[in-house]
């Protein structure tokens, strides 16, 4: 491996050098020009840095690539699929999280958690959606309950979502095959490409206690709704299973 510094890396050392020697340069002629030189250095580097990333060039923060999803294009439409019944086992799936870890629905066999499925990263509604139950994460977690977000995005397209918008919770991609994971859970958009905004509630014995399919790609599910169906998952969990 090089032991060599990298340009920006030296080039500050050696503005931090300049910095400590430039008091001990006497005022004149040698001191100015050398000021100068110094002034035509960096600004050269900020033509440099600005060339080279356009998002500098434009003054787009990271809070801005957060707020794009004010400005993209509403996802709308009914639902076109009922999903699966309360009552039912939920089918088991291992899918790869942001870091291409695989996450099974048996791995948290003992405690209630939540699925939801969702349309696509970046979009509005999902945007709103996800956002509400990170800021909401303490009331599932006194419950004892774990998030599972699904998607049919890429494990990239996942992890620079959750680094902008700050999710904390699983983000798994039900990319290749794509949607099967939806498919199995019965509420996979065909036309479309994508799965409906639906949320499933399924107690510590791998049995679902809830289900909520959005009747239209914008309405988000009513979070007190959501966390009522979690209280009540525990004392549901002896009813008898579907076939």
């Amino acid at each position: 491996m090089s032991n060599e510094l990298s340009f920006p890396r030296a080039l500050h050392q050696l503005e931090s050098e300049f910095a400590n020697l430039a008091g001990e340069i006497p005022d004149g002629p040698e001191k100015r020009a050398i000021s100068v030189l110094h002034g035509i250095v960096m600004e050269v580097w900020r033509s440099l840095e600005r060339d080279r990333s356009p998002q500098l060039q434009s003054g787009l923060t990271l809070d801005d690539i957060a707020q794009l999803w004010r400005s993209a294009p509403a996802m709308e439409g009914e639902a076109v699929s009922a999903g699966l019944a309360a009552g039912t086992r939920a089918p088991d799936f291992s899918l790869p999280d942001c870091a291409g870890q695989p996450v099974s629905l048996s791995d948290f066999r003992g405690r209630p958690v939540v699925l939801v499925f969702y349309p696509l990263d970046w979009s509005p509604g999902c945007s709103q959606q996800l956002d509400l139950y990170q800021q909401e994460i303490d009331e599932f977690r006194r419950r004892g309950a774990q998030l599972l977000a699904i998607s049919v995005d890429s494990v990239y397209s996942h992890g620079a979502w959750a680094a902008v918008r700050g999710i904390s919770f699983p983000l798994l991609s039900d990319f290749h095959p794509k949607g099967e994971v939806a498919r199995r859970y019965g509420v996979w958009r065909e036309q479309d490409g994508f799965s409906e905004r639906a949320l499933y509630v399924i107690d510590a014995q791998g049995v679902i206690r809830w289900a909520h399919v959005s009747p239209y790609l914008h309405h988000i599910p009513d979070i007190y709704e959501l966390l009522q169906a979690l209280d009540g998952a525990r004392a549901s969990q002896r009813e008898p299973v579907a076939a």
